[in-house]
């Protein structure tokens, strides 16, 4: 009854009835008109002190909860697939998909929409700046302070005080606190 069969979003009376009462949305925060909101009552969705949700970007429960923290940007044309934990004053800049959500395939025999779905949680610690059209794969955490370069394919976790780029992406640069200063990574 909460949704379509065959779809990913909710009914328009569960967006209208259910979940204000149900989902945080933190004092002076922001989910523009345009925003695809296909979040369910029945995971968690919790949006942040002025954290900002920009036109035609999605946002999707279905899996998964969903969090964003405090003044925290999410682009335009962003796509968020939970279960996903942003941290405070992040910045997603435009065309980023991020999704806890991958497809099993396994069985040669059988459409892929048929197979199961695996979900591991990602993870987008404090301070970090990811550039536009990268992506973020489930099971990922990316530390605190770090930066995704655009273009960027993540499959692996990414240190605090790093910057990845390249696909896959691998770390460049690690924050020296001794110099106060970016150093590059030898490969």
């Amino acid at each position: 009854m909460l949704i379509p069969t065959g779809e990913a979003r909710p009914r328009f009376w569960v967006k209208l009835f259910i979940n204000p009462f149900i989902h945080k949305k933190g004092k002076g925060s922001k989910i523009r008109r345009l925003v695809r909101t296909d979040v369910l009552p029945f995971n968690k969705f919790t949006l942040g002190d002025y954290a900002i949700i920009e036109d035609f970007s999605t946002i999707n429960n279905g899996v998964g909860d969903l969090h964003i923290g405090n003044r925290s940007l999410i682009g335009m044309s962003n796509v968020i697939i939970g279960p996903v934990t942003i941290g405070n004053n992040v910045i997603l800049a435009q065309n980023i998909v991020v999704s806890g959500l991958n497809h099993e395939y396994r069985n040669a025999d059988m459409p892929i929409m048929d197979q199961p779905i695996l979900v591991a949680a990602i993870v987008i610690e404090d301070d970090c700046w990811i550039a536009a059209n990268a992506v973020i794969t489930s099971g990922v955490t990316i530390g605190k302070h770090s930066v995704v370069a655009a273009g960027a394919v993540v499959t692996k976790s990414i240190p605090p005080y790093s910057i990845a780029a390249g696909n896959p992406a691998k770390v460049i640069k690690k924050y020296n606190f001794d110099n106060g200063g970016w150093e590059s990574v030898k490969s």
